[in-house]
């Protein structure tokens, strides 16, 4: 997010800001960080902090925009930058040299400043102590926390509470509430509509009825398992999302926070895909009557592969199904029940299984589950994959190369590895051409039948967007009539 810095006042905006600087005092910035880099803190009328928005998607070199991909993922609160730099193939120096060339500040400062956000959002929006705040953002403590805010709001935790945004106290009891700033426009139904028919039982649900839905889900955090809740704003407003955690300790939320923003897309803007699509004879109608649908992407990266390996040839209902019973028989068990926001309650009992789990199984612990041999060996050669390190999950690469790299595995087809290159990787130009949902809600559009051939050279006019074309074309047929997604 680009935003202005005013060098009389020493502080810098978003281009929205009702503030009217003199043009000759404003310098602009790629990004916030950078802003507060060169000296600058946030406006506290418009509150750039506070908006959606992610540095990967900085207009950067690969290799720095796979070393913000992993920053933005938590990988620097357990990892120094040599091991960072490594990661994508640069020197420590380099790294922090492409860093400044490319985007203003060093990894470990965005690192710093992604904890200080994170925290200053705690700081205005629940009644956490400074202890607590410290260690949900990842620091060491009150001292390091007392630092950081200073350093980049140029206010003290103190001043920064005595400065609150809302004049409520929310209510701690029953789960931490937090706010979610979205990229306007944005449709949370798109979402809701979209993860209903795919939700793993056990590991994920969604309840309530239509004018008040929620999505559910377990994960575990610092070893402890806990429970996300994502609602519409109930005061109908779109640009932010209420997200619920139930956790025996806040330590380190940050990273459950960053997950949800993934999965949602909150961060992602629909702009530069709706001006490539919004003309199109085909997906451009789509485009008008939903502006704010995004692309779901993943709360569990290894989830959802597996996800979508289990989904190879199946119907819809049968792949969630059988998702559910992985997570039953290798996740980890947790409370039976959950009561929702909206007074709804949904059975969350399970944590999906993590890869060395299900590598460490074996084929013959599949048997009884409804699994053919060959997706059994598929499940289990993919996981030792991920367990081993052999295939990394958070690795960025080339739309082409990831595709390539993912249909070396065995039972792997373009089908699956473009999915995944999709949801997993956030490619925003995978295109499953094959998929029986897509052709089906294409022949509608077009009045005729389409073959995986004729419908991957119609969506040739929709790059670099063919994922997000593609989402709307999922989301504008029947899930009767759709494959797994």
């Amino acid at each position: 997010m680009q935003v202005d810095a005013v060098r009389t006042t020493g502080i810098y905006c978003r281009a929205d800001c009702s503030a009217s600087p003199l043009t000759h005092n404003v310098t602009h910035y790629s990004n916030q960080v950078a802003a507060e880099v060169a000296g600058f803190r946030a406006c506290l009328r418009c509150h750039p902090e506070r908006r959606a928005g992610s540095l990967a998607d900085l207009d950067v070199p690969a290799p720095v925009g796979a070393a913000l991909a992993r920053i933005n993922d938590g990988y620097l609160d357990d990892h120094d930058e040599e091991t960072l730099a490594a990661q994508v193939g640069y020197s420590a120096r380099q790294l922090r040299r492409l860093f400044e060339e490319h985007v203003g500040a060093t990894p470990t400062t965005i690192a710093r400043s992604r904890r200080a956000h994170f925290a200053r959002c705690l700081i205005d929006d629940t009644d956490l102590t400074f202890a607590e705040v410290a260690r949900a953002a990842g620091f060491s403590g009150s001292r390091q926390l007392h630092r950081a805010m200073t350093s980049v709001f140029c206010f003290t935790p103190t001043e920064l509470r005595s400065k609150r945004l809302r004049g409520e106290h929310p209510e701690l009891d029953g789960g931490l509430m937090l706010a979610l700033p979205a990229l306007m426009p944005y449709d949370f139904g798109t979402f809701l509509a979209h993860q209903e028919c795919r939700a793993i039982p056990g590991v994920e649900a969604i309840a309530g009825d239509e004018s008040a839905s929620t999505y559910a889900r377990g994960f575990s955090a610092c070893g402890y398992p806990g429970i996300a809740e994502v609602a519409a704003s109930p005061d109908g407003r779109s640009d932010h999302l209420h997200l619920r955690l139930h956790l025996p300790t806040y330590d380190s939320i940050i990273d459950a926070v960053g997950r949800a923003r993934v999965l949602l897309g909150t961060d992602e803007d629909p702009a530069p895909a709706a001006s490539v699509l919004g003309d199109d004879p085909v997906v451009g109608p789509l485009v008008q009557a939903t502006p704010g649908l995004r692309v779901p992407r993943s709360w569990d990266r290894f989830e959802t592969a597996i996800r979508i390996i289990v989904g190879q040839q199946i119907s819809l209902a049968a792949a969630t199904t059988l998702s559910g019973r992985i997570a039953e028989r290798f996740g980890t068990a947790i409370n039976p029940v959950l009561e929702c926001c909206n007074d709804v309650v949904v059975p969350l009992t399970h944590l999906f299984p993590g890869a060395a789990t299900l590598a460490d199984a074996g084929t013959a612990a599949f048997g009884g589950l409804g699994f053919t041999q060959q997706r059994i060996r598929t499940i289990v050669s993919f996981s030792e994959a991920v367990a081993s390190g052999e295939l990394d999950l958070t690795a960025i690469d080339t739309l082409e190369a990831t595709v390539a790299r993912l249909c070396e595995l065995e039972g792997v087809g373009p089908w699956t590895a473009h999915l995944i290159a999709m949801r997993v990787f956030g490619h925003d130009d995978a295109f499953p051409a094959s998929d029986l949902g897509l052709r089906r809600s294409a022949e509608r559009l077009v009045g005729h039948p389409v073959s995986a051939r004729e419908l991957e050279a119609l969506a040739e006019s929709w790059r670099p967007y063919r994922s997000w074309a593609a989402q709307y074309l999922w989301h504008a047929s029947h899930p009767s009539t759709a494959s797994i997604r």
